[in-house]
Formats: C-alpha cells, structure tokens, sequence
C-alpha cells in the first residue's frame, strides 16, 4: 500500500535574502567589497622600441703620455722642472698636475715655468695634435719639435685646413714668432678687408697671398716713397699667385690697371694731426724748439721769425740767429725733426679756421700748425699751404690756391698739433686731407 507522503513546506528566513538561482550562494559575512582602479582599454601609441646594443664601459685615453703614467707628482714635476724630453711629450703633465690640485702658480714656483708658458705648451701641444691628426707631413711637424710651442699657440684661431697650410709655410720659410703672429693675423683678417684696394686680386685660401695682402694694405699707408716701395717689395717676395703679383707690380711701378701713369707717391700729400700727451716733452729724448706767430698777425712776423735755432756748449743751451718773444718746445716727431732750418709754428685759437674735410666733426680748441717756409711753391693741389688774408694768417689747399692764381705761399703746412688732454689714449688721432 502505497502511502503518499506531502511534504511540508520550509519556511526561510527573513535573516537571509534570496537569491536570484543563477548566482551562487554565499554568505553575506564572507563577501567583501574590492575596490578596482578604472582601466583605459585604449591602446597609446608607444614608440617603437629601439634596440640597445651591449656597449661596455671604456674608460678615456689618459692624457698623459705612457712613459709617464706610472710616475707620481713629484716624479712628474721633475721633469717639467728638467724639461726631460721634447716639449710636447711634457707638455700634458701639466694638466695633469692641474687635475690633481696643483695651481699655476704652484707649478710656476717649482718647475720656473711661468703661467704664459704653461699655457702656451698646453696650448701648443694641442694644435700639434691636429695637425697630426690633418697626416701633415713628418718633416714639416720635425720643424716644430725645439721651441714650436710659441709658433704653434700663433695660430691657435685657426681652423685645422688652415692650421696645415700655415705650418707649412711656417717651417719652408723658417718663420719666428712675430711673423707667425702676422700670418694668423693676416688669414683671419682677410675677410674683413672686402673692401679695401686690391683685396680681389689676393687668393683666400692661400696663406702667402694673405699675408702678402696685409703687406701690401700696409704699404699703401705710407705717406713717404722709400718706405712704400720697401712695403710692396716685401708683399711681392710673399705673393704667390700671378694675379697677387701683378696687383702688386702695378702699384710698384706707379701704373693703374689700365696703363695710365698714375699720381706720383710724393704728390699724395696727408698732413699727420698729433695730440700731445701730458708731460710728452720732458720724457722726449730729442725735442725741437721753434719759433711761434699769432695767426692774427700779418706776413711781416712769419718773414722776421728765427730761421735757425740749435744748441750750444756743455748744456745744451738752446741759441738762436736772433731775439724772439715766443718759442715752443716739441718732441723730435719725424716732421719736426725734418725742419732744421725755416721752420715756424702758427698759433689758431680755434680749430675750425682750418680747411678740414666737409663732414668733419670740428672741436673748438686751440692748435699749433708748423710750417716749412723752404718750400713756399704751390705746386701740389692736395697740399696746405700757409698764406696771408685781410684778416690775418690762413691755411689754404694748394687746389684753392691755383684758382685764386697765387703761385707762392708763406710755407708748406708739415704738421698739425693739438693740446694734450687726460682722457686721450691715441696719440695719431688722424690725418687730415
């Protein structure tokens, strides 16, 4: 018999929630909150991954030269003090002693190099690196090996094409110290000189032509003919191309590109203008005394002036051919000394009563202008001659001269002076044309 059980319904709890039947049962006490950060699922764009090759640690060259590197200080301070060696192999010790705590200073009072010296081994030794690192020739560097650290500091400002070029010209002609300075000089100044006369003729790349064009440059400055000619002889030695010879050859002989002679040296007349320095005259080994007129005083006082002035005796006393009430004592520049006899100085109390340039800026201020009365004919347009107007003395262009038909001056104008001042430092401030 079969019995049919019912099973009595289970009531639950109102303590524990229902469940939805798709989740798992678990207790509230185990279940704990975890707190995730929000992810970006967005993918950044990262750089593409460079591949880092192994490369081990090697450590920089020593400086120092390997039979030295064993030695200590002392041992290294031997040597500069000996000089032990060819001065570039000794030359890095010096800074390494630097590195190690050893001043200039220090190093000058146990091995008697002084500061200049050290730098320019240091210096020295550095450019001869380059050049050996330029392959120049053994023969050329053999040339530097006794005191080439004072010609290779020279030309330090170089670059190392130029640095080669130099040295090479350095050793063929044996050069010292000066006219390596004048060689680097004159490379690193060519540029600049664009605009100077002939400048295209000269060849930049070639350190002859270079130095020969700053021998030429400085030729042209000469007022006097033999110092000029000497000039363009030496800048003509140095030439190296043909068209820097011929440049030259022109200006040599006298002659413009197109054949046509051209004004003599002589006739390029430029009269110095010199400021006096404070206390110039007593510090001169050789002054010259003239006599002085008054720019308003007529012709009759420039005619009646002394002619001759010197010294006499054990003392030098200084005597003249007659009496006058007022003299000027100079330093023995070049002009002065020139005037042995005939010389004069006119006083201006005002600068601007003379021809200066249109654009120049004029100073009140008074001035010396000393005269060759040897020379009184107006022969040259560009010389400055001294004349006699209604008011008084003047200095006029020989040009203005001829057009006023006066054939005959009073002199020829040699030198113009200024009053010296505290602040001035030039002592050629100028010519004046």
């Amino acid at each position: 018999m079969l019995s049919s059980s019912i099973s009595t319904p289970r009531f639950v709890s109102t303590s524990t929630p229902l469940l939805p039947p798709s989740l798992p049962h678990f207790p509230l006490h185990k279940i704990q909150c975890i707190s995730r950060p929000v992810i970006d699922t967005t993918i950044p764009s990262t750089p593409t991954p460079q591949t880092q090759v192994y490369q081990p640690f090697r450590p920089p060259p020593s400086p120092v030269p390997p039979q030295f590197r064993s030695l200590d200080a002392n041992a290294r301070l031997e040597i500069l003090s000996n000089r032990l060696g060819l001065w570039f192999e000794y030359a890095p010790l010096i800074p390494s002693l630097t590195r190690e705590g050893f001043a200039a200073p220090t190093i000058e009072e146990v091995t008697g190099l002084t500061g200049v010296e050290q730098n320019q081994l240091i210096v020295g030794c550095q450019v001869r690196d380059s050049l050996v690192q330029s392959k120049l020739e053994d023969e050329v560097l053999a040339f530097f090996d006794l005191g080439g650290a004072q010609l290779l500091y020279e030309i330090r400002l170089l670059s190392v094409s130029q640095r080669a070029k130099a040295a090479r010209l350095i050793a063929n002609e044996k050069f010292d110290v000066k006219s390596a300075q004048e060689l680097a000089r004159a490379i690193k100044d060519y540029p600049r000189r664009k605009k100077e006369k002939g400048w295209e003729c000269f060849e930049y790349t070639s350190p002859r032509d270079c130095l020969a064009f700053m021998y030429y440059r400085l030729a042209l400055e000469h007022q006097s003919l033999e110092p000029r000619e000497l000039g363009l002889e030496k800048a003509l030695e140095m030439a190296e191309t043909e068209r820097a010879k011929n440049r030259i050859l022109k200006d040599l002989r006298g002659k413009s590109g197109d054949g046509v002679e051209e004004e003599s040296v002589a006739k390029a007349v430029k009269v110095p203008v010199v400021r006096m320095k404070v206390g110039e005259v007593s510090e001169a080994t050789s002054v010259a005394v003239l006599p002085v007129c008054r720019s308003e005083e007529r012709e009759k006082e420039v005619v009646d002036a002394p002619w001759e002035c010197g010294t006499a005796g054990e003392f030098g006393v200084v005597v003249a051919e007659k009496p006058w009430s007022r003299w000027v004592v100079l330093p023995g520049w070049e002009p002065v000394v020139g005037l042995k006899r005939g010389g004069v100085v006119v006083g201006f109390s005002d600068a601007r009563a003379l021809p200066w340039k249109v654009n120049r800026w004029y100073k009140e201020e008074s001035i010396l202008v000393v005269a060759d009365r040897k020379v009184k004919q107006v022969t040259i347009d560009d010389g400055f001659y001294l004349v006699c107007k209604d008011d008084g003395l003047k200095v006029q262009r020989g040009s203005a001269l001829k057009e006023l038909g006066v054939a005959e001056s009073l002199g020829t104008v040699v030198l113009v002076v200024r009053p010296p001042r505290e602040d001035t430092e030039n002592q050629l401030e100028e010519d004046w044309e």
